[in-house]
């Protein structure tokens, strides 16, 4: 019985110990241009110099998420083998 009651606490551990990857920064002098679109999603690009540096989508429903450009061409990257980095934000204290 002890065993059984062991099990759910060991995969609680688990989870806790699991790290979230770091939240991308905002680029330095960041121009912010936020949008609602019609299904409730809240778009907020971030461009430096007119160029589309990063872009922040938070769903109606469901965790925040970031798209960045990560060389620096204006544009998100989108390779089929290097997809770009998404990151979620589940849980804040």
């Amino acid at each position: 019985m002890k065993f059984l009651l062991l099990i759910p606490l060991l995969a609680l551990a688990a989870c806790a110990t699991v790290g979230a990857p770091d939240r991308p920064e905002v680029p330095a002098n960041a121009v912010e241009n936020t949008r609602t679109e019609p299904n409730g999603d809240v778009i907020t690009e971030y461009r430096v110099g007119n160029q589309l540096r990063m872009v922040r989508v938070q769903p109606a429903r469901g965790p925040e998420y970031f798209l960045y450009d990560r060389d620096g061409d204006g544009s998100l990257d989108s390779d089929i083998d290097d997809p770009p980095q998404t990151y979620f934000e589940l849980f804040e204290w």
